[in-house]
């Protein structure tokens, strides 16, 4: 999708967001009076780059953070002159104010809410957005939760959902499981009062999908009486479950290594490989869609390239 009209990886910042957890942001680095040569495929620009980013587990990513996913795209990144960049760092200062952190100069919102101090929320919808297949990890819902402006946040990050458990170890409430927001900072309504989550349910069966462990009793699951062993997640089940009204235990925000580039020229990649659309569909909302990337004559403040990957195991 186009800010404006430019060539792929035209001369500037190309960032590389990929997945839930990682992030390879390319940038020219600042060139001197002699400095000449392409950088990012375009011209006139210096061919010294950086790369900057934190690696999570993502499949086919290297432990060094400088390897991104197969999907012919470090090609690009390649022409863009990746394998240029000589060191791999996230620029985060050290945390300045409770519930702030710095990066790169900027103020997010961070851990405003702890597991042992959680913000109770409100779900406002809970809506399941896939059709039911063979598969039995088929379904996955779309939740909004009302947080009334208390729990800011931006674009990249991800909040903390407590569910009452019993969890694998039998502990109640279960730990704290984190899941990546799939809203603008202004939320679906652009209020700034929601957060909303896109959330697959973990179901696995024995006999009809891999299954190692199993938390139901046998021939008590509703679905699937019959199996052996059934294991149902437990904060995405609680999440799935969750009706218009109940309470919720939310923790965060958190995550500084998924955050978009200030330069408004960038071009973005975006990799979702199977690791979930949720981050994607945040950065989406605030670029094409919400007044908070728009300017006063309604043209769009985001005048680089989009470009999203969207990748299923099957």
């Amino acid at each position: 999708m186009r800010g404006e009209s430019r060539p792929l990886l035209a001369a500037g910042t190309v960032a590389c967001l990929v997945g839930a957890s990682c992030q390879g942001f390319v940038q020219p680095a600042p060139s001197s009076s002699s400095s000449h040569g392409a950088a990012a495929g375009g011209s006139g620009s210096s061919s010294s780059l950086r790369l900057r980013g934190a690696v999570g587990s993502t499949p086919n990513a290297s432990s060094s953070g400088t390897a991104l996913p197969s999907l012919g795209l470090c090609a690009a990144l390649g022409a863009a002159g990746a394998a240029a960049a000589t060191a791999v760092a996230r620029r985060a200062a050290a945390v300045k104010k409770k519930g702030v952190r710095v990066v790169d100069g900027k103020e997010i919102p961070w851990n405003l809410f702890a597991p042992k101090a959680p913000y109770q929320g409100w779900v406002s919808s809970n809506e399941t957005i896939t059709t039911k297949t063979p598969l039995v990890n088929w379904e996955t819902s779309h939740v909004v939760l009302r947080h009334n402006k208390q729990v800011p946040y931006i674009e990249g990050q991800s909040i903390g959902i407590i569910s009452p458990g019993p969890d694998k170890k039998g502990e109640t409430p279960a730990k704290v499981r984190l899941y990546s927001i799939a809203s603008s900072a202004p939320g679906d309504d652009e209020t700034y009062n929601m957060v909303s989550l896109c959330v697959k349910r973990v179901l696995e069966v024995s006999g009809i999908s891999w299954c190692e462990y199993s938390n139901v009793e046998k021939g008590k699951d509703p679905e699937f009486p019959q199996a052996e062993k059934v294991y149902r997640g437990v904060c995405s089940s609680h999440i799935c479950d969750l009706k218009n009204g109940d309470q919720v235990l939310i923790t965060g925000p958190t995550g500084a290594e998924m955050l978009l580039p200030e330069d408004q020229g960038s071009n973005i990649i975006m990799l979702a490989t199977g690791t979930g659309i949720a981050p994607m569909r945040s950065y989406m909302r605030l670029l094409f869609n919400d007044k908070a990337g728009a300017n006063a004559d309604g043209t769009r403040k985001f005048k680089g390239l989009a470009w999203l990957f969207m990748g299923v195991p099957f």
